[in-house]
């Protein structure tokens, strides 16, 4: 991909949050390009920091709680610098976020109707009929069986799959360049799951726009993804293109991540008979250990020394990056002597 395919470039990005007058971060040192028509995946368990990333991106913190450094660049700005007036002439236009939790995000007291509209109201320059072809168009194309009548409910008479696909519409009404998906599948079940993923699909073949994909469903990342940014304790540790990551992954944590997926019976332990369980818990910002790998208390049998002093990104093949050369010597209890 050229250079002149980025749509969306994040360098060195910390975001802290205010926590009895000190700030912590939840998102620490992290950096990516998105390119058009390109779907990035982001990776890793809840408190990864993975949402936050996302919402530093689009700019929906609030300044007084929340520090930011770093550089968000779109289109020769760095988006960090802007004003939440500035924010507001973007956000919803140029990049749009799908959230995970459609009831939240829909106002529980105006018509599906109305919430689509008023994204093209402060975007576009559409008149009132203009404005209802186009609503119309999007319930369709979200694969709303009936938009006439959808358009006259409310949120609360609608089922999750369709307030997700309501949710998408608004997202996409204005004909964003990057849309920001935050687990949009989590809270549906298998086939509304796949259909709003082969929608995502569709939208991106028409539009070429480019999509970040936040999930934790590695199956769904197989399926939908171009590259992957597995993410931990704030930090990407791995990223690498969706074939390399899972047919050769680096870091401890992105192995440990694809052990305990329940797809084959390699996955179980031949002594026990039990699946793969990643010990422990990501750490509280508010406690990460400020040297070493950030993983090293869920592997403890791999030796300290294996582990950098101060992890940095390292390019172990073109395009494949992983974070602390500890992968050279990681290896699972049942693999040693391998």
């Amino acid at each position: 991909m050229s250079h002149e395919d980025v749509l969306l470039e994040v360098n060195h990005l910390h975001t802290g949050f205010k926590i009895n007058d000190a700030f912590y971060d939840a998102v620490d040192d992290v950096s990516l390009k998105l390119h058009r028509n390109e779907k990035l995946a982001i990776v890793g368990e809840s408190g990864c920091g993975k949402s936050t990333l996302a919402t530093s991106i689009i700019g929906l913190h609030n300044r007084n709680q929340t520090k930011q450094t770093g550089e968000v660049l779109y289109k020769g700005d760095n988006l960090l610098d802007y004003s939440e007036e500035d924010y507001l002439k973007i956000r919803g236009k140029e990049m749009s976020m799908i959230f995970q939790d459609p009831l939240a995000s829909l106002n529980p007291l105006m018509t599906i109707f109305d919430q689509i509209e008023e994204s093209l109201y402060y975007h576009t320059d559409m008149d009132k009929k203009a404005r209802k072809a186009r609503v119309m168009e999007l319930l369709d194309q979200v694969g709303i069986q009936d938009p006439n009548l959808t358009a006259k409910q409310y949120p609360h008479e609608l089922s999750g799959g369709m307030r997700q696909r309501v949710i998408i519409a608004i997202a996409l009404a204005a004909k964003p360049e990057i849309i920001i998906a935050d687990e949009p599948t989590t809270a549906l079940d298998v086939t509304i799951q796949a259909q709003i993923l082969d929608l995502l699909n569709e939208i991106q073949e028409e539009s070429k726009a480019g999509i970040i994909l936040i999930t934790h469903d590695l199956g769904v990342v197989a399926e939908t993804a171009d590259r992957v940014a597995v993410m931990y304790a704030g930090q990407f540790v791995e990223v690498a293109d969706v074939y390399s990551l899972f047919n050769n992954p680096k870091h401890p944590y992105t192995r440990s991540l694809l052990k305990s997926i329940p797809q084959s019976n390699e996955m179980v332990d031949d002594e026990t008979g039990e699946l793969h369980v990643i010990q422990g818990t990501v750490p509280n910002i508010v406690n990460l250990p400020r040297t070493g790998c950030r993983f090293a208390h869920r592997v403890p049998w791999l030796p300290e020394d294996a582990h950098e002093e101060n992890p940095t990104m390292h390019e172990v093949e073109p395009g494949h990056w992983v974070r602390c050369t500890c992968h050279e010597s990681f290896y699972f209890p049942d693999e040693e002597g391998q």
